[in-house]
């Protein structure tokens, strides 16, 4: 994974009032922290933090952020958004260094189109939306991406079927299901009116016989 590069100023103003000036301003207040070092109030401007988050890597990418001159390693730990207009508000950097394991969550997509289910009036429905993995800062993955193309109904993609590059662990019991196939509602209506209808044409002709009779 690649490191994107974001500058951030120290020494801000402390205060909802100072950080609402702030925000006027196009900047995020922010803070980093991690091995044990004292937290540092800092501020970015909210345009570039926008363009460093939404690489491939989105949330989980790596950031060299640079400090006065100093270079510092770091991921978003924490990001706050206004309940209303769903702006960030704040956001929390983390000191992170290359070679530690981190845990972080990482969205799962799914490709291709499962024709069989289809052809059978199935649907694909995706439980997990995201996974749980470990991994050091340059092996996060951007995403896990998992083929439903050859699924049936009645298949079932599980944590443990999931593939993942070297050096990459899943924390999610194997046994959880991320995606399942099955048949959909409206099938089973359909099914279940036509064995409805069936029942009654063959309770109607039972009916003449005995009229007949």
């Amino acid at each position: 994974m690649a490191e994107v590069a974001l500058r951030a100023e120290s020494g801000r103003p402390l205060g909802s009032r100072a950080s609402r000036r702030l925000r006027a301003e196009g900047k995020i207040p922010a803070v980093l922290y991690g091995h044990g070092a004292e937290p540092r109030s800092l501020a970015v401007v909210r345009r570039e933090l926008r363009q460093a988050l939404t690489t491939e890597a989105g949330t989980n990418a790596v950031i060299d952020l640079e400090v006065d001159g100093a270079q510092h390693l770091t991921i978003v730990r924490d990001i706050q958004r206004d309940p209303v207009r769903n702006q960030v508000t704040h956001v929390d950097f983390i000191l992170v260094s290359r070679d530690e394991v981190m845990t972080v969550e990482v969205p799962v997509v799914l490709s291709g189109v499962a024709e069989e289910v289809k052809r059978e009036g199935g649907t694909v429905d995706q439980v997990l939306f995201t996974l749980t993995v470990s991994a050091t800062p340059g092996r996060i993955p951007n995403e896990l991406v998992i083929d439903v193309a050859d699924m049936v109904i009645g298949d079932t993609i599980r944590v443990g079927d999931v593939a993942v590059p070297g050096g990459v662990t899943i924390d999610v019991d194997p046994e959880e299901p991320v995606v399942t196939a099955t048949v959909s509602h409206v099938a089973l209506e359909v099914d279940e009116l036509a064995a409805d209808v069936d029942e009654g044409e063959g309770e109607g002709e039972g009916a003449a016989e005995d009229a007949a009779g």
